[in-house]
């Protein structure tokens, strides 16, 4: 038998070693978005947060296209073509910082960028993707409708033919990145099923106008896009799919990317609770040292690390090609319902502090509300499930 090597020692930032399921590459670019993210975000978000904008967001996206951020798991036109784990831990990274950065990154990339590479035209590929990539053009995705979020396929929006040229009406609603957006993908209902059109927002008739007084993701752009008969030459639908199918399979890549982005919120908020419980001192010692702490600690870490753990099998199905939608909706729900569950025990343990810019917890907390709700709200991952477990439709 070979000898046994030396027991490793436990760290309480990895407590089940998963960093060895990490090779160089994965660590590097974790690394590499963790500095940009310490350097970047972290001394100017409780401002922007407080302020509700994000005012350096183009600055910021060239930044991101500079270390590869946009658009990173796919390949060609200028895009890192770097694997499903190494995007989902720059996922984490970015919303360890703030989840309005990591929308950022996953509207251009995985919903905006994703559908023109997925099913858009060689030109359209060529025209807008190497842009996206470098962060040079910053684009939107538009799919949910005031009145139609968690049913899609019922969206008033809609495109006709006259002549040669669609024809665009209708309205969407909380679009991230809307109003900063040189490009927008946009469904809408056609003669002949639902279709992805690649929209340039300088053409007449379009506009996106600013949503403002939000409680979550304020260090975000959130816009409505209202659409008046914009005219858009033939070659603007996207060609190669037609029907739910297209937007609903870039959902499910942006939700992968929220299934780890989720756990990089908890982990900051977690790290924050732990760090304070060992300062914090009450009845003459930190208050760490108490049973009661002790159990949120213990339990935050468990649900934390099984979190991260969840996200990186679901990244090698998706590097394998193995990865299905229901898988998703299994990530998606547990991962920010824990989220959620890691921030609100934070606050408890930082007290009234918890409530405060000068810590995280908050902050992370009520953006999570929004992660809960968008891309899928816990009851239809919840239905997608039920119908994968039982068989039957529950949805209508």
């Amino acid at each position: 038998m070979p000898a046994p090597s030396a027991r490793p020692s436990f760290d309480p930032h990895d407590p089940l070693g998963l960093d060895e399921l990490l090779d160089p590459e994965d660590l590097a670019i974790r690394d590499t978005v963790r500095a940009w993210a310490t350097d970047r975000v972290l001394p100017n978000v409780a401002d922007w947060y407080e302020r509700g904008e994000l005012p350096e967001v183009r600055e910021l996206a060239r930044e991101l296209g500079a270390i590869g951020a946009l658009g990173m798991s796919l390949s060609g036109y200028g895009c890192a073509g770097a694997t499903a784990v190494q995007y989902g831990l720059a996922c984490l990274e970015l919303e360890a910082a703030d989840s309005g950065i990591r929308s950022l990154v996953s509207v251009q990339g995985s919903l905006a960028m994703y559908a023109i590479w997925k099913f858009g035209s060689e030109e359209q590929k060529r025209q807008w993707l190497p842009r996206m990539a470098a962060g040079e053009a910053i684009g939107c995705f538009g799919l949910t409708e005031p009145d139609h979020g968690s049913d899609p396929a019922g969206m008033r929006t809609y495109a006709k033919k006259d002549g040669t040229d669609w024809v665009l009406t209708g309205r969407k609603m909380w679009i991230t990145n809307g109003s900063v957006a040189a490009v927008a993908v946009v469904w809408a209902q056609t003669d002949d099923g639902i279709r992805g059109f690649v929209v340039p927002t300088d053409t007449p008739g379009f506009e996106a106008p600013e949503i403002k007084r939000k409680w979550s993701l304020r260090a975000s752009v959130t816009s409505e896009l209202v659409m008046d008969e914009v005219r858009l030459p033939a070659d603007a639908v996207l060609p190669e799919v037609t029907g739910l199918r297209g937007p609903l399979s870039c959902l499910s890549h942006a939700r992968y990317g929220i299934v780890w982005g989720a756990m990089g919120a908890a982990r900051a908020c977690f790290e924050s609770a732990l760090e304070y419980a060992k300062s914090r001192e009450q009845f003459g010692r930190p208050i760490g040292g108490f049973q009661l702490t002790q159990a949120k600690l213990a339990d935050m870490a468990v649900e934390l690390h099984k979190g991260i753990l969840l996200a990186h099998h679901l990244g090698r199905r998706m590097d394998a090609g193995r990865l299905r939608p229901e898988q998703v909706s299994f990530g998606k729900l547990n991962n920010v319902r824990e989220a959620i569950e890691i921030c609100r025990t934070s606050r408890t343990i930082l007290g009234a502090n918890g409530i405060s810019l000068e810590y995280p917890v908050m902050r992370h907390a009520t953006n999570l509300e929004s992660v809960l709700t968008y891309e899928g709200t816990v009851e239809m991952h919840q239905l997608v499930l039920g119908k994968a477990l039982t068989g039957l439709d529950a949805f209508r």
